[in-house]
C-alpha cells in the first residue's frame, strides 16, 4: 500500500468506533460524510439496498445495522432528533458496494471494507436464495457494472445518446442472435418505457452481466478509441458468450422465460418487508 493510499484509508479508520466489549463499528452519519453524500435521504436509500443485500446473504440485519436515534444541536441552539445506524464492518462493506463505483472514495471504501472470507460465503448463500432474490442480487451488480461500461465506452469515443444506443444495441445483437433492443422488447411483451434488464430471470441476467463485465475489460485492455471499434468489441464479446452457450447446450437468452414481476417491483416489496410499519423514520433534508 502506498503512502497516499494509507493516508486515504485513514479517513475510514478515523471514524471507527469501539464499543465497551471492544467491537468496532461505524456510525452511518459519519460514513455518509466520508462518502460525500450531502443529503441523508439519498444515503438512506443506499443503506436500504445494503440491508437487502445483507438479508440475501443469509445474515440478520439486526446484527449489522443497529438503528438508533440521536439528539443533535441545530443552528438555533435547540435540539433535534435524527435517525442514525450503528454499522458493523460488514454493513459498511455492503454500503460501499452499493455506492457509485465511479467515485474514487467509494472505490477506496470497497477496498478498505473488503472481507475476503465473505466472498465464498456469499456465493454459497446466493445458491440458497429464491429466484426473486437471485434476480435482485444480479440486477444490482449489473447496475454498477453498466456505469463502468458506459465510462469505458465514453473513453472509446461513444459520446452522444444516439451513439450509446447503437453501442448497447450491438451487445444485445451479439448475445441474442441478431435481435435488437426493440426486437427483445417485442419478444418479451414489454412497453417502450420498460427496461429489458428488469424483466430477466436470474440465468438471463447472469449472461448479460458476463457480457457487460467482459466488454468493459476488453475495451480497456485493447485501448479501443473509436465508436466503430467500441461497437464491434461489444458485439464480438457478446457473440462469443452466445457461442459458448450453444456449445454447452444451455438455453439461449431469447428463449428464457420472462418474469411477470419487474426487478424494481420485487425490490420495493422486499424493502417494504424490512421496514417496521410502526417505525417512523425521520428522513431529514
Amino acid at each position: 500500500m502506498s503512502k497516499l493510499d494509507a493516508a486515504e484509508y485513514e479517513i475510514f479508520e478515523s471514524i471507527k468506533q469501539i464499543d465497551e466489549l471492544g467491537n468496532e463499528f461505524w456510525f452511518a452519519r459519519d460514513l455518509q460524510q466520508v462518502l460525500r453524500y450531502t443529503e441523508w435521504r439519498n444515503f438512506y436509500k443506499v443503506i436500504e439496498r445494503a440491508m437487502l443485500a445483507c438479508k440475501n446473504s443469509g445474515l440478520s440485519n439486526n446484527d449489522h445495522f443497529v438503528d438508533l436515534n440521536k439528539m443533535v444541536i441545530i443552528g438555533s441552539g435547540a435540539e433535534k432528533e435524527i435517525v442514525d445506524f450503528q454499522l458493523s464492518r460488514y454493513a459498511c462493506y455492503l454500503i460501499v458496494q452499493n455506492g457509485d463505483p465511479r467515485k474514487e472514495i467509494i472505490a477506496l471504501g470497497q477496498t478498505y471494507f473488503a472481507i475476503q472470507t465473505r466472498r465464498q460465503e456469499l456465493a454459497d448463500a446466493f445458491n440458497q436464495l429464491d429466484e426473486s432474490n437471485k434476480r435482485l442480487v444480479v440486477r444490482g451488480n449489473i447496475k454498477q457494472w453498466n456505469l463502468l461500461l458506459a465510462e469505458a465506452a465514453h473513453n472509446a469515443g461513444v459520446i452522444t445518446n444516439e451513439e450509446f444506443a447503437i453501442f448497447q444495441n450491438s451487445g444485445y445483437m451479439g448475445l441474442y442472435g441478431g435481435l435488437t433492443v426493440a426486437d427483445i422488447h417485442i419478444r418479451k411483451g414489454l412497453s417502450e418505457k420498460d427496461k429489458i434488464l428488469d424483466f430477466m430471470g436470474s440465468t438471463e441476467l447472469v449472461a448479460n452481466l458476463f457480457r457487460i463485465t467482459q466488454t468493459e475489460e476488453k475495451l480497456k485492455i485493447d485501448q479501443v478509441d473509436t465508436v466503430d471499434g467500441a461497437n464491434n468489441t461489444h458485439y464480438q464479446v457478446a457473440e462469443k458468450i452466445r457461442v459458448a452457450m450453444i456449445d454447452m447446450g444451455t438455453t439461449l437468452p431469447e428463449n428464457l422465460p420472462t418474469p411477470e414481476k419487474s426487478a424494481q417491483q420485487i425490490e420495493r416489496e422486499e424493502i417494504q418487508k424490512l421496514r417496521d410499519p410502526q417505525a417512523k423514520l425521520m428522513l431529514d433534508e
